[in-house]
């Protein structure tokens, strides 16, 4: 009688420690456990109300998905400031050590161009909603109380993205 053998889990790689940069990452950090337990209160207290009375918290599914982006917007910042976020490996980690250093350096100096862009765009959209008292469509808030917060975040996303360049830079 042959027997299965277990295979054991292969062996979790030790996660690298983070660079030393100027602005704590534990920032990033913290506001994703605050965005995620505010997801979940929000959706456990929806859920909930709708099993006991058959109806719904209104402003929930808008809030939701305004801490969706936010979330997605910090999560973001911390991929750029460990220089984790998405790239070709098979270029990114091949050839010299100064190819790979120069491919980083572009990579971050191209994010910083995009979030920087995205920032200075994304300024005119929220100053519209302003100053024409655009108000969300469930719940009627001001609609600049969800807009705000992607230029700003996006700047923090240039900024860490510059801070990526500068750290690449300084490699030997």
């Amino acid at each position: 009688m042959t027997h299965l053998h277990e295979q054991e889990p292969p062996e979790v790689a030790a996660a690298e420690p983070d660079e030393e940069t100027a602005v704590p990452l534990k920032i990033e950090d913290w506001l994703t456990v605050i965005v995620m337990g505010l997801l979940s209160l929000i959706t456990f207290a929806n859920v909930l109300v709708r099993y006991f009375t058959d109806q719904s918290f209104a402003w929930t599914e808008e809030f939701s998905v305004f801490l969706m982006i936010v979330l997605a917007l910090v999560a973001g910042s911390a991929s750029v400031a460990r220089n984790r976020q998405i790239r070709i490996e098979y270029f990114a980690d091949s050839g010299s050590e100064k190819r790979q250093r120069a491919l980083a350096r572009f990579g971050a100096l191209m994010v910083f161009v995009l979030f920087a862009l995205i920032a200075v765009l994304s300024v005119r959209v929220v100053w519209d909603d302003f100053r024409f008292g655009e108000t969300s469509p469930g719940i009627g808030v001001p609609q600049w109380w969800y807009t705000i917060w992607l230029p700003v975040l996006s700047v923090a996303i240039a900024g860490r993205a510059l801070g990526l360049f500068i750290r690449r830079g300084r490699q030997p």
